[in-house]
């Protein structure tokens, strides 16, 4: 019986979660091969990257070893083996912190609900990436970490907050990862660096031991090179929690994928450009549509005249802010590691507003939730870009509007997935966003991964900086 050949790192890299487990399962790879792998290229290519904040050679090591000898042993979890990535606002014991400032350096105590999962999993946690100081923003610019830089154009943003997550996966310096999404951390950064996103339902996965940044907003979110990627993940991490006062319990199951491909009812927005997306973004996302005419069954324009979207944002900012005051009291008060000027600017904000103001933008949630309602009463899926635009460089100005496409679906508590789309004319990739009623995540994810086969947009991973 011929020999199959040895799969080349570069192979590894490239390759989705479900071929890992694959190959894993088959005896073709080992745990400690497939961790080499990602650890050699993270030394490689991080320096200018710039993805992971915190990476320790030795935990690797003992990973991989203790993940190798489950395999051999038989007992093993679902993702044994599995490089996992996560974004520094998550505790993982012995690990400080940061949260992108810069003055949390003691380790704490225990794992977030999601480390532990991953664990759990039998997962080897690769390091903590990089993000917006505080989770305040969406370049990934940090003022005291270094800027991360987009895997497909050095010296643009990879976007953010989880802009380190986002880069590490798509640069092949991750198989998948773990990151934050309050008004559009995960998917912003997954349509910027091309690869794939979900936000889920708000409290399907604890947020416990994840810094907040709003916690009616914040949920664990997902990124990897596939969606079916993203389901195994969700599955292994969603679950009632009792001691996250947000945490979702569901009285049945995850609503199944048994939408009929030509029975979906998709919702688009009448005007685009009105609401201030690029025309290049625009170009794209009708050439995909115009590529997805089964896929995306009856279309219909639904009506947001009322929904202003760029409001929307700023309230949900608002709110960010004004949590952040508490959260990050120390950090502000901490004069030998001093926050940047612009982060005490933002808080500051909300520290000379009223608790009408707050109440005021407080009630866009509960307006938001009322919208969904009405919007999902008509339609599956409501279908638009992920951003209003793509990529752009780091030091030049930053667009007011990168939320305002993913800030609908986080203060209505409900989930969305972003998959690649195509190219814009510079060359750089932009996402595709689905959002559904809350709880049909799967849904969401199953009517991504065909839509996904149909428009074969992904770029090839790993990416290599042009």
């Amino acid at each position: 019986m011929n020999q199959l050949p040895p799969i080349s790192d570069h192979d590894l890299r490239r390759a989705t979660v479900c071929q890992l487990l694959h190959w894993l399962a088959s005896g073709r790879i080992q745990p400690q091969t497939l961790t080499d792998a990602y650890q050699d290229a993270i030394e490689r290519f991080n320096p200018q990257l710039n993805a992971y904040v915190g990476l320790s050679s030795a935990l690797l090591q003992e990973q991989a070893a203790a993940a190798q000898h489950r395999r051999r042993d038989g007992v093993i979890g679902r993702l044994d083996g599995i490089p996992v990535a996560l974004k520094d606002n998550f505790d993982i014991a012995g690990w400080p912190t940061h949260a992108g400032l810069p003055g949390r350096r003691t380790p704490v105590q225990e794992d977030a609900h999601a480390v532990a999962r991953l664990r759990a999993s039998g997962a080897v946690l690769l390091g903590k990436t990089n993000m917006d100081e505080g989770a305040l923003g969406a370049t990934t610019n940090n003022p005291h970490y270094g800027a991360t830089h987009n895997p497909h154009r050095h010296g643009y943003t990879a976007g953010g907050s989880s802009g380190g997550a986002a880069a590490a996966v798509a640069a092949g310096l991750a198989a998948v990862a773990v990151g934050s999404d309050s008004l559009g951390s995960i998917r912003i950064p997954a349509s910027y660096c091309g690869i794939y996103a979900l936000k889920p339902t708000h409290g399907e996965i604890s947020a416990r031991g994840l810094v907040p940044a709003a916690r009616r907003l914040d949920v664990v979110g997902l990124l990897g090179r596939s969606a079916n990627d993203l389901t195994v993940l969700l599955q292994v991490l969603a679950g009632y929690d009792a001691d996250d006062a947000r945490s979702r319990r569901r009285r049945v199951a995850f609503a199944p994928p048994d939408w009929e491909p030509g029975n979906l009812r998709c919702g688009l927005l009448p005007d685009l450009a009105a609401i201030g997306v690029d025309a290049d973004v625009i170009d794209v996302f009708e050439e995909a549509l115009a590529r997805l005419p089964r896929e995306l069954g009856e279309r219909r324009h639904v009506d947001f005249a009322d929904w202003d979207f760029a409001r929307t944002r700023r309230a949900g900012l608002f709110l960010m802010e004004a949590e952040m005051l508490s959260t990050y009291a120390g950090d502000l008060a901490d004069k030998q590691h001093p926050v940047s000027d612009r982060f005490r600017q933002m808080l500051s904000y909300a520290s000379k507003k009223s608790a009408a103001d707050y109440a005021e933008a407080d009630r866009v949630l509960d307006a938001a939730t009322l919208k969904m309602r009405r919007l999902f009463a008509q339609v599956d899926v409501l279908v638009l870009p992920t951003t209003p635009q793509g990529a752009f460089p780091l030091d030049g100005p930053v667009p007011d509007s990168q939320a305002d496409l993913t800030s609908f679906a986080s203060l209505a508590g409900c989930p969305a997935v972003s998959i690649p789309m195509g190219t814009l004319p510079n060359g750089l990739p932009i996402g595709l966003q689905f959002v559904g009623a809350r709880g049909s995540d799967l849904r969401l994810l199953e009517l991504a991964a065909v839509c996904s086969a149909t428009l074969d947009a992904d770029p090839t991973y790993p990416v290599a900086a042009a």
